[in-house]
């Protein structure tokens, strides 16, 4: 199975363990990944409070560029995958604005490539039995709380893949990786953003919430599929309320026994490894 990827800037900067860990799921699941060729970046997150249609080209430079394969494109990181669904969204139903971008960008898009996350592709594509198949190492005792943060389900007419208030699918693969996870109503609060810069102090009364009710729910750790997202959950918390914090990627990896997540363990500011290592999964 072959699909485009696009790893956006963070994957590969800040949150280069993400975009390693996808890859290396992705191989043990059988799916190919071909990064799209002379990709560039898609305006998160500031094109879209600045200029409209600047929003729209940039992601669409993208679609157009991964249409040239006409497979559809995984998109890991949550900002990069809001935009470029925003910008597929307009695209389809917006006949004058398309023909105005594709003057501005200067290519043809025909809406063959479809936007997808990971957490899609890995639960409804490839299927939750076919990756329970690849586990060896049951994460037993392991006591996450799924956190999805804002931009990978709304707006919910744009984004489609899982339900907007309660979505499950990453639960369900934390479930399939033997994880113990705990029911919680905070999956889809704001972790604050990009204000982390602007607004620290917002920021970290967001982040100690979330962790405070983590707790509350019996979690012993949250999982994410956003670099924004890990970056405040992981760097803002009060010491004496944080948790180790995992992108999902990195667990299933640890669950596949791959090679890899000790290093990407390494990357976190709250350090995971004595957690993981008293379950004695490492």
């Amino acid at each position: 199975m072959k699909i485009s990827y696009y790893p956006g800037c963070s994957l590969h900067g800040t949150a280069k363990e993400y975009d390693q860990s996808v890859r290396v799921v992705s191989r043990a699941l059988g799916v190919e990944l071909e990064e799209i060729e002379d990709w560039s970046c898609c305006g998160a997150t500031s094109a879209h409070s600045t200029n409209f249609k600047l929003s729209i080209a940039l992601p669409a430079r993208d679609l157009i560029a991964a249409e040239k394969k006409s497979r559809d494109i995984m998109v890991p990181c949550a900002a990069c995958f809001n935009r470029l669904k925003t910008a597929e969204h307009h695209l389809r139903h917006d006949q004058a604005l398309k023909k105005e971008i594709e003057e501005i960008v200067g290519g043809s898009y025909r809406g063959s490539a479809v936007v997808r996350n990971p957490i899609d592709i890995i639960a409804n594509t490839i299927g939750l039995d076919a990756l329970q198949e690849k586990v060896v190492k049951n994460l037993a005792g392991l006591k996450p709380v799924s956190y999805y943060g804002c931009l990978l389900l709304r707006p919910p007419g744009v984004c489609r893949f899982d339900d907007a208030e309660n979505p499950v699918l990453l639960d369900k693969i934390l479930t399939a990786l033997g994880a113990e996870v705990r029911p919680w109503s905070f999956k889809t609060d704001c972790c604050g953003g990009s204000l982390t810069i602007s607004k620290t102090e917002i920021v970290v009364k967001m982040v100690d919430r979330l962790m405070a009710m983590a707790r509350e729910a019996g979690a012993n750790c949250m999982v994410t599929a956003c670099p924004v997202c890990m970056a405040n959950l992981d760097m803002r918390a009060s010491e004496d309320v944080a948790l180790p914090v995992f992108y999902f990627t990195e667990l299933a990896a640890l669950a596949m026994g791959e090679d890899g997540p000790e290093g990407w363990f390494r990357l976190h500011r709250t350090d995971p490894r004595p957690l993981i290592r008293g379950l004695r999964l490492l």
